[in-house]
């Protein structure tokens, strides 16, 4: 199909049109609702600057030293991130977090807490200092400044987003950033926060997603969608194939598999400046369908902080399990679903936003009443050039996604 099909880009103009329309009405319902809730812990009414965020820290640090004036053994409490019983759904933000979420307690009196409770308070001051002096860190530098201390990255990484629970506070406003493991290219400019210009559609394997997505200024694009992909492979493919050229101008982003948070802040970023149709490509399995979800929906571990991630507006356009009948895929191209993915749909299946995707749900009822799974590479034994010259450009043109 030519670029310049002009029913294509009349269906993808028609698209945007009711997306943005959607996103309105959306938003028009959600300042009502939260005109009704004078809740302090809603995140979305909360001004958050470098005084208040000072302020926070040196709060609970406060009371620490008061409980212990007072012969009290000082405890900190953050919601529980591991819990679903601590989530709500919403179609406008997807996934957040209770205004009364159950708490997680690290106590100083305690000897199994007494260790985290002290890197608690070691990051909480390395923060501190970098709010303080208007600096950035990774999570990566923070653990090297100590690696006896903290033992291993995991701990520092669970501690930081726990302090960000704790206090209220996005962890970009904390100022520790991570290393970006996804890629984004075609037809994007910007300027990252240090002044480096970078042209997305000049590197042929894309670029990284940057560190500090919350940085970026001056985007441009003349993208008519975005196109997120779950695998890195696919991503690269696609690039060879010259889909930005031939189906472009887009934007293609990959997290290379689950994504991380710096890749949900660059597609939430995307939508937010330019209100783009935004498609995820997964692999046809329990597994992809979660990435799916994390990116439209959210994640409980970070569901305090769903109204920065998530991109409610996201279509699934593939592979859906009702496309391996469509298509008629080989059969020895598929792969028997193993117990781990039977316990993923089931556990899908019972989350809140299947119940509100009944097209979803019934895709992935057809999946485990088939016992198998489809990845992307199954495209390929159609044709080597199936999937960026047939079966992406007519699903966007006929509208085959959900």
């Amino acid at each position: 199909m030519a670029a310049g099909d002009g029913n294509f880009w009349q269906r993808v103009d028609e698209l945007q049109r009711t997306l943005l329309e959607s996103e309105r009405i959306s938003q028009l319902r959600h300042k009502f609702l939260s005109s009704l809730d004078n809740s302090a812990e809603n995140p979305l009414k909360q001004k958050i600057d470098r005084s208040s965020i000072l302020r926070a820290i040196e709060d609970c640090t406060f009371q620490i030293l008061t409980d212990i004036c007072h012969g009290h053994p000082p405890v900190l409490v953050y919601e529980d991130r591991s819990s679903w019983d601590n989530t709500s759904f919403s179609e406008e933000m997807g996934i957040k977090m209770k205004p009364a979420a159950k708490s997680r307690t690290t106590r100083f009196d305690n000897p199994v807490s007494l260790p985290k409770f002290a890197l608690t308070l070691k990051l909480m001051s390395m923060i501190h200092l970098l709010v303080k002096t208007n600096t950035y860190s990774t999570k990566r530098d923070m653990y090297y400044q100590d690696t006896q201390l903290f033992g291993t990255q995991s701990v520092v990484d669970e501690i930081i987003d726990n302090i960000s629970c704790m206090l209220k506070v996005p962890r970009w406003c904390l100022k520790v950033l991570a290393t970006s493991k996804g890629s984004i290219a075609g037809d994007l400019t910007f300027n990252e926060a240090d002044g480096n210009f970078v042209d997305c559609s000049l590197s042929s394997a894309g670029v990284p997603v940057p560190s500090h997505v919350h940085g970026l200024y001056n985007l441009c694009t003349t993208a008519k969608f975005v196109l997120v992909v779950e695998k890195d492979a696919t991503f690269q493919k696609l690039l060879d194939d010259g889909i930005c050229r031939t189906l472009a101008p887009c934007i293609m982003v990959t997290g290379k598999g689950f994504p991380d948070l710096n890749t949900r802040l660059m597609v939430r970023k995307l939508w937010d400046t330019f209100h783009l149709p935004t498609f995820v490509f997964v692999d046809g399995d329990p597994h992809g369908m979660e990435i799916m979800c994390v990116y439209k929906f959210g994640s409980k571990a970070l569901s305090f902080e769903a109204h920065n991630l998530t991109v409610p507006s996201v279509m699934w356009i593939g592979i859906l399990p009702s496309d391996i009948h469509r298509l008629q895929i080989p059969q020895n191209m598929l792969i028997p679903l193993k117990k781990s993915d039977f316990d993923k749909a089931r556990d899908l299946s019972k989350r809140p936003y299947f119940q509100a995707q009944q097209a979803w749900k019934r895709e992935l009822e057809l999946l485990v009443a088939m016992g198998v799974k489809a990845e992307i590479q199954c495209l390929t034994s159609l044709s080597p050039t199936f999937l960026s010259e047939v079966y992406l450009p007519n699903k966007i043109r006929f509208g085959g996604w959900i």
